[in-house]
């Protein structure tokens, strides 16, 4: 741009109109009808209030209206609260250092009445009338005496209406709605001695009763399937308390927005919080999984610093490394607990190792439907031994998937080992229970030969037992050679240049499923229920199950009638038993997914085969060649991978044959 441009366009340096100064502050306060909510609630709190209402309409961009039973204002106290810089919560600068308040800043006000109509309307404690004011774009149009009997009332109206751009960046009105109901929850979640309601379109969302605890609170707004495995955290150290609670590693979702924080009572959003819980959890979550969790940081006032954004959503910790690790020991002491408690539990029913893991191998093999493999991909290969039904002969097969070694009786690992003849199978059931000892290589120690009581010799024992499976060359150029099945779970695959890689069965089943929901571009085939089942809601349920159905539907869900209590499902997808698509839909209506990519992800771990799982060589084989002809196969849809692998040099490293 030259000089005579910038001559040309060149203001004098001026005071910028109230109006103007307002307008352009709201711009860091008053980002949504949500940050509009949250300022008006915490002024609401600061005042006093034991009891607060909220009605909210279209997403609060409509109407946004708060009742409270405060200290109020007086007429005079209304117009300076409308004044920028102007409150009752600073007196000097020394308070900076000691704030107790949600707001300190009066820039709220007027901030949100230069961006809508807004009518205030209050009255102080033990006068005999009230006063209200309403403002248009921020410029008084009336005013006068209200009749009220306590507290305040504000209500705004049209907002953002007079800055066409701001309303353009606005979501749905669904997401806004959503966005003002959490930042109500958040709130009502630091004063449970408050009482609160909000109402939404006319329809009461949360009532809060005043007295209660937190996971009464909790229970009241997220579903059963999160508060059920919620653990408590009481934690001091380093003059710091922790407290709140924190679910258990087999309760996650796919975003972290049930992971909520407050410092000294004050609701942020804080990176080093995030870092530590997260940390915390490291080794029992994937990386895109995420824990729900409420925790209350208690600190002395003069360790941190609220005064950092005017949304008030942020602090800065004097010592941030010390603040890691009391929260990460804090979370990390409860899932310990737990785990110790756990432990405790089995050892009092009498349960040892073993009996514990024929549990976990029954829970494993039952609930997968002949559907879960019959409708995937790998029974659409003809002749594929998939296609037969699983479900059927699951729990016969029970006593035979246990380990041989357990029990009077047991035979030796050479009889284990005896070559069996194959005759001819005319079901699954038959071909399974011949072949099982076949398929899977047990590498569990044989105390008998151990203790040297039987021939032959360990090293031809062991050399029989690896043998016995015969090698199958896969179809795909880098197939390799399919050896066995090693502990119920990994595939071992040998290639020609002699690496050797071991491929989790139930990853490589997820990737081929997961695949062919993409393929098939949403739809999803159906299997309708004879008898419809009916699932009872939990209200945050009902209405999440309005903003997603469609995406369900085209997975392969049919629904019937549906109201705010229960729903009835006429139709599921093919790939799921009634059970799993059960589960299904209590994970995805726990906001355990965010989008359909990871529904689909969902679907495809409900569905696919499972670990310590028994499979026959045809049906490895058929799971492996799918696999091979499968994008990104080397990871799972949640980030796991899929085959590790060593070659020759890595094996002489790992034996110290070379450096």
């Amino acid at each position: 741009m030259t000089n005579s441009l910038l001559q040309e366009k060149r203001h004098p340096i001026q005071v910028l109109s109230p109006e103007l100064q307002n307008q352009i502050a709201a711009g860091e306060v008053v980002e949504r009808p949500a940050s509009v909510l949250k300022e008006l609630m915490e002024n609401s709190l600061d005042a006093g209030a034991t009891r607060l209402s909220v009605t909210i309409e279209q997403g609060g961009q409509g109407l946004i209206d708060i009742q409270d039973n405060g200290w109020g204002m007086t007429p005079d106290e209304i117009h300076l609260a409308l004044t920028r810089h102007a409150t009752s919560k600073l007196a000097d600068a020394s308070e900076l250092n000691s704030i107790a308040s949600f707001g300190f800043r009066g820039e709220a006000l007027p901030s949100i009445a230069s961006v809508s109509r807004m009518k205030i309307s209050s009255i102080a404690r033990g006068a005999d009338t009230g006063f209200f004011v309403e403002l248009e774009a921020g410029k008084v149009i009336d005013s006068g005496p209200a009749a009220m009997r306590e507290g305040t009332r504000i209500e705004i109206r049209e907002l953002f209406a007079n800055v066409p751009a701001r309303l353009k960046f606005l979501k749905t009105t669904t997401t806004e709605t959503r966005r003002c109901q959490n930042a109500f929850f958040r709130l009502a979640l630091t004063r449970p001695d408050v009482r609160m309601k909000l109402t939404i379109g006319g329809r009461k969302m949360y009532s809060f009763r005043d007295g209660q605890d937190l996971v009464q609170r909790l229970t009241s707004a997220w579903p059963p399937a999160v508060t059920e495995h919620l653990l408590p955290i009481d934690h001091e150290r380093h003059g710091y308390t922790v407290t709140g609670v924190a679910s258990t590693p087999n309760s996650t979702q796919a975003r972290s927005d049930k992971m909520l924080f407050y410092v000294n009572g004050r609701p942020v959003s804080d990176k080093i919080l995030l870092s530590a819980v997260r940390d915390a959890y490291s080794g029992r979550l994937l990386s895109r999984e995420y824990p729900q969790c409420v925790l209350f940081l208690e600190v002395p006032v003069e360790h941190i610093d609220v005064n950092v954004h005017p949304a008030k959503t942020e602090v800065r910790f004097r010592d941030e490394r010390t603040i890691f690790s009391v929260i990460r020991s804090a979370v990390l002491s409860a899932l310990e607990q737990n785990l110790e408690s756990q432990s405790h539990d089995a050892d009092s029913f009498g349960l040892g190792a073993s009996d514990n893991a024929e549990e976990n191998e029954a829970s494993s093999a039952q609930g997968i439907s002949a559907a879960a493999l019959h409708g995937s991909a790998l029974s659409r290969r003809a002749g594929s031994p998939l296609a037969g039904s699983v479900s059927d002969h699951t729990n016969a097969s029970l006593s035979s998937v246990r380990s041989p070694s357990r029990g009077a009786g047991t035979s030796s690992f050479t009889e284990r080992s005896k070559p069996l003849s194959r005759p001819s199978f005319t079901n699954f059931r038959d071909h399974h229970a011949v072949t099982e000892k076949e398929a899977y290589l047990d590498l569990t120690p044989d105390v008998s030969r151990d203790m040297g009581l039987h021939e032959p010799g360990p090293a031809a024992q062991l050399r029989h037992a690896v043998t016995e499976t015969p090698w199958r060359t896969l179809s795909a150029s880098d197939g390799g050679e399919y050896l066995g099945q090693l502990a119920r779970t990994y595939l071992i695959l040998r290639y020609i240049d002699g690496t050797l890689a071991l491929i989790d069965q139930h990853a490589a089943h997820e990737r081929v499923l997961y695949h062919s929901f993409e393929k098939a571009g949403k739809r999803g085939d159906t299997q309708p229920l004879a008898i419809p089942l009916e699932l009872s809601l939990h209200p945050s349920e009902s209405n999440l199950f309005a903003e997603i159905q469609d995406e369900l539907t085209q997975l392969g869900f049919s629904f019937g009638e549906h109201s705010e209590t229960s729903l009835e499902i006429t139709g599921i997808p093919a790939l799921l038993s009634i059970s799993k698509g059960r589960d299904y839909l209590r994970a995805a209506l726990s906001e355990q997914a965010k989008d359909i990519s990871q529904l689909w992800a969902m679907l495809s771990c409900k569905a696919a085969i499972k670990a310590n799982q028994i499979l026959a060589d045809d049906e490895a084989l058929s799971l492996l060649e799918e696999w091979l002809a499968t994008p990104d196969r080397d990871y799972c849809p949640h980030g796991r991978p899929v085959r590790v692998q060593w070659g020759l040099s890595d094996l002489e490293k790992l034996f110290k044959r070379r450096a």
